[in-house]
Formats: structure tokens, sequence, C-alpha cells
């Protein structure tokens, strides 16, 4: 009786003590302290325990516990300083408030103003962003741009597939007119505007985060994007010391090795961060072998609390074999999907047609100056040399035709070199068909300063100059004589005839100078709900070219063109309540000619009818925020006017000497869409996006009589335009998207990506439309579907933050074009194009220390 009284006694203690568990609730939320935003899944653990949350939209937090005493809680997010916030558990509710995290990286806010970055619910413009981590997980052997093929407005492909050769275009508008910013230093060709990305290649591994800015964007230098801009940030110097080793392998024999060290910041205020990589294999497509490197150096100097000093370098060289003739349907057919027409063997061994090099270093110190409490000057200095280029063959151009081709479809160089060796024997008459390198240097200094005011509580003004010289050395040189003892040059008026051997200039030699003064000034309102600006900007852009080949010594310098262009913005966000907001933006540019355009038959005699293009482009845009729930609409519409049109005319179509030109004036285009994204969390596991884009671009008028000139600037010929109606090419013009990831347990997530791409028109010269009878529109790709997988797991190793990612690209391996050019009936029987990539692989193993 007594045992049995004292175990219902010891039950009913239990239950009591039971019943008087406390339980705490802990509640706070998180703050990006440089932005003043919240921090969205932030990861919230109790130390020493899986007891955790993640933070919500709105960056807060709820945690549930029954442990008692004192704890600490540790907040963390990727790119921001970790805190520790000791808390005592003694049941009810402990609101910890806000909590603000910093960057983990030395100068990143300062960076960021130069950089122009957007703001969600203040900055009045259609913006998507992608970290560090997104990049990471998802990138893959995807091209650098193609991170960005699940966002709004945004076409991107590998092109013929070779290393770095991929582009984008955004809105319909090329990457000749989307402003492209690395730490807000802009990188597109002073000459031409194009942005080439095997420059870049390695950028990825020193990317902080990209955002895109569609439509005329927040930048504030004297940049006049039309389509939008791209902003992408690299790393800075870390606050903490520490490094990562990185390896990884892919498909076709791709593999990738990668450190990163960083002392952190030093009592003395230097901090040093260092990463390199290096990637080889072959490529998807046949003989697109490659070998990049990547560097990147940030050295940080605290001076004093008002004084902050930044020096980066990085570049990433590399080498590549390329695809860079499409061809038709047909020839696809009878070999394969992943052929390539621009490669045979030459002793045994793989010998390209077109092969890629270049390396673009770009080095900057910034200088970050708090000048008083409410004041601060933000001036970056940067320099970039140019050196590569990408061969061909030159003569007689014997690669185009297919009696030099063997049943496999290979060139057959060994012919092309036998014929070289016979003719330079018996005739002396050296190497009929070369190979040569197009050689494209460049030598770019520049220097941006950004001031900014803040005159009162609500109010603060913004200005700087952005000055830039840029110098484009231009020029083939013979690289390989294929069998021959020398090759007849007579594209020089100086030496004719010349017998030129490997190392010497032929073709052409010529360089391209570039002075660009740009200056802008920004008033910006804001208080709780209604954040607005204007701005204007001012820039006079003054060409010259230098001909080497076509003039005498004296006469090789051509006169100055100068054109003044201008920028006019405005906008305004308001946040309705704490969940919708509404945004309108509005502008006007009148920018610069592109060199081209002012120089359009590779003659000093410039194109003196040359004229500004003007943009006109209005948007609107709608935002809901929630707990879990993240959601934007945007309508936009863009007038794209006096479009710089020139055609050259070959000499032997007009009888003339030399080729003629003309100036085609007044074209016209208008870009207009919807552009809707989604994400919803229904908790801290899963993740849902969404995305699609609906454009209408199209030409919209026609041009008669265009007068063509001779190279003395004589009339002799009329031409006419034809394309009032036509759909702008060479866009997908409707793209979706739908993704999802889940954590399968801890630090382990799944996801994949669907991505689908519509009405898209085959790229076709706009000039080329003489015969107003024929108002088809180009051909019209078939649409096409890619659904890719992606797997990422963060685990510990003893003291060691291990992270494996796996990506798998096109897992059914769609067989899809992705570009294609025109052919003169409209149809697929003769349109050339570049089928996409199909299945490829690739994972990695990265740890952190």
């Amino acid at each position: 009786m007594k045992k049995a009284t004292l175990l219902l006694l010891s039950i009913i203690a239990s239950l009591s003590l039971y019943a008087q568990e406390v339980t705490t609730v802990i509640k706070g939320t998180v703050i990006e302290q440089d932005v003043d935003q919240p921090v969205i899944g932030a990861s919230v653990v109790i130390k020493g325990t899986t007891i955790g949350t993640t933070s919500d939209f709105d960056g807060n937090f709820s945690l549930k516990t029954s442990k008692t005493g004192a704890v600490t809680l540790i907040i963390s997010f990727v790119g921001l300083q970790t805190i520790e916030q000791d808390v005592v558990l003694d049941g009810g509710e402990k609101n910890l408030g806000d909590q603000f995290m910093g960057s983990d990286a030395i100068g990143l806010a300062e960076v960021e103003v130069i950089a122009s970055v957007a703001v969600d619910r203040k900055t009045p413009v259609a913006v998507s962003t992608v970290k560090s981590e997104i990049i990471e997980e998802k990138l893959g052997t995807k091209e650098f741009p193609e991170i960005l093929k699940s966002t709004p407005g945004v076409y991107a492909t590998k092109q013929g597939g070779g290393f770095g050769d991929s582009r984008i275009n955004l809105r319909g508008f090329s990457d000749v007119n989307v402003a492209v910013l690395i730490n807000g230093v802009p990188v597109n060709d002073m000459e031409n505007g194009n942005v080439y990305w095997s420059n870049w290649a390695g950028l990825s591994d020193v990317t902080r985060s990209m955002q895109v800015q569609r439509g005329l964007g927040a930048s504030k230098v004297a940049v006049p994007s039309i389509g939008g801009t791209i902003n992408i940030l690299t790393k800075t110097t870390d606050a903490e010391k520490g490094g990562n080793i990185y390896y990884g392998i892919g498909n076709n024999g791709r593999e990738k090795i990668g450190i990163t060290l960083s002392t952190g910041k030093m009592e003395s205020g230097w901090a040093v961060t260092f990463s390199g990589s290096r990637t080889t294999g072959q490529g998807w497509v046949d003989a697109t072998q490659f070998e990049g490197y990547s560097y990147f150096l940030n050295v940080s100097k605290e001076i004093n609390k008002n004084h902050l000093l930044s020096f980066t370098a990085f570049g990433a060289p590399q080498i590549h074999g390329q695809r860079s003739t499409r061809k038709e349907i047909a020839f696809y057919d009878r070999y394969k999907t992943r052929a390539n027409p621009d490669w045979g063997y030459l002793d045994g061994q793989v010998y390209n047609l077109a092969t890629n090099f270049y390396h673009k270093p770009q080095v900057s110190l910034n200088h970050y100056w708090t000048i008083n409490d409410h004041s601060n000057l933000s001036t970056s200095v940067y320099v970039s040399i140019g050196r590569g280029g990408g061969t061909g063959t030159l003569g007689a151009g014997k690669v185009f035709n297919n009696d030099y081709r063997l049943n496999d479809g290979l060139l057959d160089w060994e012919r092309i070199r036998a014929e070289n060796v016979a003719g330079d024997t018996v005739g002396g008459t050296g190497s009929e068909t070369i190979m040569r390198a197009s050689i494209n240097n460049h030598n770019w200094y520049g220097a941006l300063s950004v001031y900014d005011n803040q005159i009162s509580d609500k109010l603060t003004f913004l200005g700087g100059i952005d000055v830039r010289y840029y110098k484009g050395l231009h020029y083939r040189e013979v690289t390989d004589l294929l069998g021959g003892s020398f090759f007849i040059n007579n594209d020089d008026i100086n030496a004719p005839n010349k017998r030129t051997i490997e190392g010497d200039k032929v073709g052409y030699n010529n360089d391209g100078e570039v002075y660009w003064l740009g200056g802008f000034a920004q008033l910006e309102y804001s208080n709780d709900r209604l954040a607005a600006f204007v701005s204007a900007a001012l820039s006079n852009t003054t060409y010259y070219r230098y001909d080497y080949f076509n003039y005498t010594p004296g006469n090789q310098k051509s006169d100055a063109f100068n054109f003044l262009g201008y920028s006019l913005k405005g906008g305004a966000n308001y946040n309705i309540n704490e969940h919708h907001n509404v945004f309108l933006n509005a502008g006007y540019l009148s920018r610069a000619p592109f060199f081209r355009t002012v120089f359009p038959n590779f003659r000093n005699e410039g194109n003196k009818d040359a004229v500004n293009e003007k943009i006109a482009s209005v948007e609107v845009g709608y935002g809901y925020r929630h707990s879990n729930w993240t959601l934007n609409g945007n309508f936009y519409y863009t007038k794209w006017m006096d479009r710089a049109f020139t055609r050259t005319i070959p000499a032997d179509q007009t009888g003339q000497d030399n080729d003629s030109f003309a100036n085609i004036l007044g074209v016209n285009a208008t870009h207009m869409g919807f552009e809707f994204d989604a994400r919803f969390q229904p908790n801290p596991k899963l993740t849902l996006t969404a995305m699609a884009s609906l454009g209408d671009w199209t030409w919209d008028n026609d041009i008669e009589g265009v007068v063509v000139f001779d190279d003395n600037q004589n009339p002799i010929d009329t031409l006419n335009v034809y394309i009032a109606g036509l759909k702008v090419g060479n866009a997908a013009q409707t793209t979706a998207a739908l993704g999802v990831s889940y954590e399968l347990f801890k630090g382990f997530k799944i996801g994949a990506d669907y991505n689908y791409f519509g009405n898209n028109y085959a790229e076709f010269d706009p000039t080329s439309r003489g015969n107003k009878e024929d108002k088809t529109d180009s051909w019209k790709m078939p649409d096409y579907n890619v659904f890719d997988l992606n797997l990422s797991y963060k685990f510990t190793i003893g003291n060691v933050n291990t992270l494996f990612t796996a990506n798998v690209d096109n897992i059914f391996d769609e067989k899809y074009i992705s570009d294609a050019r025109d052919g003169f009936d409209h149809t697929a029987a003769t349109a050339q194009v570049y089928y996409g990539v199909g299945t490829t692989y690739s994972m990695g193993l990265k740890l952190s220390f």
C-alpha cells in the first residue's frame, strides 16, 4: 500500500511539473542596417540547439521554446554580420524589437551609393535582385547572364555555345542599349555599346549581388540606358577573417578550382581579400574547349571615421573555341544539334576557325569621405586595359566553300595547307588562305564622383561627374600562314604588295578615340509614405578616328565629331499602407550615336548627318508585401526615335571604286509590355516563385528616298526601307517562369525552375527591307520550354562550414532553337540558326573557414 501511494504521489507530482512547464515566445524584426530594409529569410537559432526559425517578408520572426534560463540567440544571414543576443527564458513574450544587421563587408554601403542600388518600396523602378547565394546555388554550367533568365523582360542565350559567348536582351533591347555597371563603373564598349561577357566569365565568383533595373533605371551617373541597367556589385573586403576553397566538376570534362582568403578588418584599419579560380573543359558544342581564370583583390584602409580608401582589381583572362557561324536547320539535321561548322583537324589536333582570347582587367581606387553628419563624397578612379581578339581566315575564303569540307562536315584544313604549300613552291605566290586574329585592344580611363547632401529630414540633393577617355586599337595580324612562307597584303596604301609574315598587320589598322564628359544632379524627397525624385544629366561625346592603312602619314586623323546628349528623369513611389505601394517614372533621353554610325564606311570622312537617338519612356507599377507574399506588376511604354542606321553598299553593286553608304534617319520603334513576378513562402521550408512578361515590340514607320552617297559625298542613288508594323526580332516577346525550393531537412534544399519562351522572331537587318510588297514578319521561331533542377546542402565538418551544390540544366534535353537570323523568304528553311544547349550538369563543394 505504501509503494502504491508513493507511486501515485510521484505521478501526480510529475503531471504537476509538466503542467507548469513554461513556454517563452521570442519576437523581433531583422533589419539590414545600411538600407533600412527588412531581411527576408534570416536564420534565428538558439545557440547549441536546433531550435530556430526564419524571418518573414517583413523581417519579423517568432520563436517558441520550452527551454528556460539564459541562452544566446544567433541571428545570421549571408552577406550580413551575425548578431548574438543574450536572452533569459522565463516564460511569456520577449520582444527584442529591431535587430539591425550590418554588412559583413567593408565599404559596401559606399559602393552602393556610386552604383545607385534601388531600394524596395522606395525607388520607383521595376527591379529584380539576385543575391550571391542564388548565383552560387543555381549558376551551374549556365553563363553569367543566364542566371537572370527567370527575370521579367529578360531573354538570355549562349548564342554559339562557347565559353563566355552568351548575350542578354532586356525588354527587346540588346546589351548595346542596356547599361551594364560593375560597382557603378560602366563597362559597355565606348565605341559600339557592346558588352562582351567573355571578358567577365569569372565574375560570378566574386559577385555579391546583381540587380536588374528595367527601363530608365535608378543610375545617377550619365549612363543613358534604354532597356534597363544591370548593376553588378562585387565583393569588397570581408569584415571578418576567413576564407574558402572550392572544387567543382561538370559535363564534358568541366573542372573548376577556386580559393578566397581574407584578413578581416585588422586593428590597424587595414583589410585584404583575395579570390582566384581556374576553369577548364570542353563545351557542349563541338570544339568549344576553354581555359579561363579569374582573380579579385581588394585592399581597404579605414583612415579614420570620416575617410575610407578601397583598392580593387579584378579580371578574367580566358581562351576558348567558338561556334561563330549560324547554319540552316538542314545542316544540323544532317549532322547533330551540337555540330560546329567552324573547326577541323590539322596534324591530328583540333584546329578552330574561330578562337576568342581576351583579358580585360579593371582596377579602381575608391575614396569615401564622410564630410559631416549630413553630407558625403564618394569618388572612384578607374582604369581598364583590354587585350585580345578573335581568329578567322583571310584570303581566298575557302572555308566558305563546301568543297573544302569532309564528309563529316568538318573543315579540310589539310587540303587548304597543301594548296598553300603547292602554290608557294611552284608560283612563289605565298599563301592563298591564312589565319588572322582581329585584335580589339583598348585603353580606358575614367573617374566617377558622387556628392550627396541631406538638406533636411525629407530632402536630399545629389550631384556628380562622369569623366572617361577611351582609345580602341583595331587591326588584324597574321597568326598562321598555313604552310606558305608569306601572305600578300594589298590593304595598306603605304606599303602595297607587302609580303607579310606571322605577327604582321594585315587587312586594316585603325584606332577609335572617345572623350566623354558628363554630369548629373538629382533631388530626392522622402517621408513615411512618399519617395520621389527628379534628375537631369548632361554629357558630351567626342569621336576621332585614326586610319594607318587608308591614309598617308600626316593625314591619318579625322576631324572631331561632337554630340551633346542629355536626360531628364523623374518618378515617385507611394506606400499606400504596409502592404501596398504604387510607383510611376518617366523620362526622355537624347543619346549620341555610336562610333560606327559616325564612321559608317571604315573611312575617316565621317557622317556629318549623324544625329542623336531620342528615347521617351513611361512606366507604372504596383507592389504587394505581406508576411509570406510578395507581388509586383508593371506596365511600360518606350518610344525609340531616330534610331541610328547606316547601310554600306558594296562597290560592285554601284559601279563605284569604293563602297558607298546611306544615312537612314527617322526610324522609330515602340516597345511596350506588362511584367509580373511573385514570391510565396507558406512556411520557412517552402518557397514558390512565378514570373510572366508579355511584350509587344514593333517597328513604327517606313522610310523612302534615302540618298546614297559615294566616298566623296556625292549622291548617286536612293533606297527605301519598309518595316512599319514588323515585329522587332532577336528576343522572345513572351516569357514565363515557375520556381520551387524546398528544404527537406536542415540545410538540405532541392529546387526546380521552369522557363517558357515564345513569340521570338528571327533577327534581321531593317535596312535590308527594300521591297514594298514584302511586309512579312521575320521567321517566328518555335516556342520552347526548359526545366532545370538544383540541389544544395549546407552542413558542418568540425569548425568548417560546407556547401555542396548540384545542378542539372535542361533536364529533359529539350531540342530548341535559341537564336536565328532571318532568311530571304522568312521561313524555317532559309533561316540560319543556333540550337540551344541540351542537358548539362555540374556539382561543387565549398569549404569555408
